[in-house]
């Protein structure tokens, strides 16, 4: 299978622990997509709070560079420890650390300093590594790192946590010596065979949930769990505004034709357009325009997929990715987001004929065209939610 065909998902959720103001772990995910390589850092700083996300900020930082620099791995450890602070209390400077650096079709390693051992899996099978080796620096002697070579293939998933997940419930009956590593496994293990295609966001929030529910009412460490997941992309296709020659109307429905949960239709005239060629029929519940907001309520195009209004709608999801507020979005805007969270590549489809009704001056000026919007979009959805973005215009 050509590196193309895959797609690499990298997701972490952490929690705070209880009383601080900001997670003293910290996490930095990087795509070289020329070099078909994805990279992950996770750390944990050295106590908790402000100075400890500072640690571990500095740490993921500088680890992220070294990697996708290729720079030697015990100077890059060694350049880490020279650069920390040193803490006035414990008089050392530290922050444990997980990296990973995944290439597609060859060797994936990873390197780790004080923090949990790494997971990966192959279904629910665990895959031990192919080479492990232990350095240790001279200016550092009690920094041990361990490096890990293995290969990724598609399916197979690699998880990354903080100590505050293995060491959950520390010193309860149940758990005297803390969730542990093993715990955490056969947690996962159960997890995907419960639902094999768990996404790399959903695992590592049931992971890190897990954690913090084992003392209840309380985090009482920064908990972490980063997972990244090797597998064939979900494709959303987004098909908005007529194309401008009415003779590719036929070609444009086509790509319509994906199914279900894989094409967003917005805009009235687009729908009519496939309504038309396909000889399908939009069907809107009317009980949901109460309860949709301040935006025309979502509809389905039986064997197409979810229909929406236009350009409002789409300004509206573009406003809310853009802003990170999407709790209290309309339903109509609130499908498309959990459909663009759900996949990997967005593909928007654009037509490009002006709709004279979005040319009146007396429209509200944050109006825009579609193929701006569409550019919002992209920015958004490339830098923020690590989607793959592809345009094609009609």
């Amino acid at each position: 299978m050509a590196a193309g065909d895959l797609f690499v998902e990298m997701e972490c959720r952490q929690f705070t622990k209880s009383g601080q103001n900001a997670c003293g772990d910290d996490y930095q995910l990087l795509t070289l997509e020329k070099e078909n390589r994805s990279i992950a850092v996770l750390s944990d700083g050295l106590g908790s709070g402000i100075k400890a996300h500072i640690l571990a900020n500095m740490t993921t930082t500088m680890g992220l560079h070294f990697l996708k620099s290729n720079v030697d791995i015990l100077r890059s450890v060694e350049t880490i420890m020279d650069t920390l602070p040193i803490c006035e209390v414990r008089k050392i400077s530290y922050a444990t650390f997980s990296m990973a650096d995944l290439r597609l079709g060859g060797i994936t390693r990873i390197i780790e300093m004080g923090n949990p051992q790494y997971i990966q899996l192959r279904g629910t099978t665990e895959v031990p590594a192919m080479k492990h080796t232990r350095i240790v620096s001279q200016r550092w002697p009690d920094r041990e790192v361990d490096c890990f070579e293995t290969r990724m293939e598609p399916g197979d998933r690699l998880i990354l946590c903080s100590d505050g997940v293995t060491q959950a419930g520390l010193g309860q009956k149940k758990f005297k010596f803390g969730w542990r590593r093993s715990g955490e496994l056969e947690f996962i293990q159960k997890l995907i065979a419960r639902d094999p295609e768990i996404s790399a966001k959903d695992l590592a929030y049931s992971v890190a949930f897990q954690a913090l529910s084992i003392t209840p009412g309380k985090c009482l460490d920064d908990i972490s769990c980063l997972v990244i997941y090797l597998r064939r992309p979900r494709v959303l296709r987004i098909l908005t505004g007529p194309p401008f020659h009415k003779e590719h109307d036929r070609e444009f429905a086509q790509l319509g034709a994906g199914g279900a949960n894989d094409v967003i239709v917005c805009g009235g005239t687009t729908a009519s357009i496939l309504e038309r060629e396909l000889q399908k029929k939009t069907e809107i519940d009317l009980h949901l325009v109460k309860a949709s907001g301040d935006l025309p309520p979502p509809g389905n195009m039986p064997g197409v997929g979810l229909v929406t209004e236009g350009i409002l709608t789409l300004s509206r999801v573009c406003s809310l990715l853009e802003s990170g507020q999407t709790e209290n979005a309309p339903m109509a805007a609130r499908a498309i987001l959990n459909r663009m969270h759900e996949n990997d590549v967005i593909e928007f489809i654009v037509g490009t004929k002006v709709n004279e009704a979005h040319q009146d001056p007396n429209l509200p000026m944050e109006l825009e065209l579609r193929r701006n919007i569409v550019k919002r979009l992209t920015s958004v959805l490339e830098t923020r939610c690590r989607k793959k973005v592809v345009v094609r215009y009609f």
